[in-house]
C-alpha cells in the first residue's frame, strides 16, 4: 500500500477483509475510476494527508476504528466524501451513516451496477458544488471590483477604509490615503475616442499597482478618479508615493492608434488619518487636496493635514 501511485481523482477504498478489498479495488477499476486501498482507518488517514482522493469507499466493522468514526474524521478534516458500506444492516443504519456526514450508503454483497452509480452520483454532485462554489466565488469578486479596470470598486473602498482606520486607532498606527483624478481626461476621450480612454484607465490602473506596495489598496473610485488606502504610512511617507505614482504616470506612453501615442497626467490629494475622526471627513480632506491640485494646473501633489 505505501508504493501506490494515487493519481488526482481517486477512490481509496478501506477494507480490513483482503478478498472484499481486492473485489472492491477490481470493481472500482471496472467503473473507469482510478483506485487506491487501505487495510484499516489509520492507514487510510496516512493516504488522505498526502493524497487527492475525492471518495472513500469504507467498510464499517474494522479493528482499530470503525468506518463510521473514520467517516466523521474525513468530514471534519478533508474534502472527500464517504459512501459507508456494511454486512450489517440489523445494526447499521442509512439514517446513521448519513448523519455520521457519509454521502451513500451502500449494503452488502455490493453489486457492480449498483456500485457504479453511487460513485457516479456523489462525483457528479460534488461536480456541481466546485462550480457553484466557483460561481459564488466570482460573483463576490464582481460585487467588490470594477470590470473595466479590475481594481477594488468605491463600494469596498468604504469597507476597507473602515477596517484599516479601526485597525489605525486600536494599535496607534498611522494611515493615509490618496485621491487622483486624470487631469483633462474627457478632453483626451473627445480627442482619441472612448475605447482609447478605456485603454487609458487600465494603463493608469497597472502603473499604480506596480508603483505600490502589496500591502496598499487601490480602487477605482469612479469614472476617472481613483484612491488609495495606506495603512502604515505617515503623511510625509504617503507625500513621496504620491511623487512616485504622478511622475511614473506622467511618463506613460498611450497608444492611441496608428502608431501615434499620447500621454496623460493626474492629480493626487493626500491626507493623514487622524484617530477618533469620523472616516468621512477624511475621504473629504483627500478629496479636497485632490481638487486644489487640479485647480493649481494638475500634474501635482497636494497635501492637507488634518486638524489638530
Amino acid at each position: 500500500m505505501e508504493n501506490q501511485q494515487i493519481p488526482l481523482g481517486s477512490v481509496l477504498i478501506v477494507d480490513d477483509d483482503e478478498p472484499a478489498r481486492e473485489a472492491l479495488y477490481e470493481m472500482v477499476l471496472t467503473t473507469g475510476y482510478k483506485a487506491a486501498f487501505a487495510s484499516d482507518a489509520t492507514s487510510a488517514l496516512e493516504i488522505l494527508r498526502s493524497h487527492p482522493i475525492e471518495v472513500v469507499l469504507t467498510d464499517i466493522q474494522m479493528p482499530d476504528m470503525d468506518g463510521l468514526e473514520l467517516t466523521a474524521i474525513i468530514k471534519q478534516k478533508f474534502g472527500a466524501d464517504v459512501i459507508v458500506i456494511t454486512g450489517f444492516a440489523d445494526s447499521h443504519t442509512y439514517d446513521e451513516a448519513i448523519g455520521r456526514g457519509a454521502s451513500d450508503f451502500i449494503l452488502k454483497p455490493v453489486r457492480l451496477p449498483e456500485l457504479k452509480a453511487r460513485i457516479q452520483r456523489v462525483f457528479r454532485e460534488r461536480k456541481l458544488w466546485k462550480e457553484r462554489d466557483a460561481l459564488l466565488e466570482q460573483l463576490k469578486k464582481l460585487s467588490i471590483t470594477d470590470g473595466l479596470t479590475n481594481l477594488y470598486n468605491r463600494r469596498h473602498f468604504y469597507r476597507q477604509l473602515a477596517m484599516e482606520a479601526n485597525r489605525a486607532e486600536r494599535y496607534a498606527r498611522v494611515l493615509s490615503l490618496l485621491f487622483f483624478d486624470i487631469d483633462s481626461f474627457k478632453r483626451f476621450n473627445d480627442t482619441y475616442g472612448h475605447l482609447a480612454g478605456d485603454e487609458a484607465l487600465k494603463s493608469i490602473s497597472r502603473a499604480t499597482e506596480t508603483c505600490l506596495r502589496i500591502a496598499d489598496s487601490i480602487f477605482r473610485y469612479g469614472g476617472e478618479e481613483f484612491s488609495v488606502i495606506l495603512p502604515e504610512t505617515s503623511g510625509e511617507q504617503a507625500m513621496i508615493a504620491a511623487h512616485r505614482l504622478r511622475n511614473d504616470i506622467d511618463q506613460l506612453r498611450l497608444s492611441v492608434g496608428d502608431g501615434e501615442t499620447a500621454r496623460v497626467t493626474v492629480s493626487i490629494g493626500v491626507t493623514e488619518f487622524s484617530p477618533g475622526e469620523e472616516m468621512e471627513s477624511c475621504v473629504k480632506r483627500a478629496d479636497q487636496a485632490m481638487y486644489i491640485a487640479k485647480r493649481s494646473g494638475g500634474n501635482q501633489v497636494h497635501f492637507i493635514l488634518p486638524e489638530s
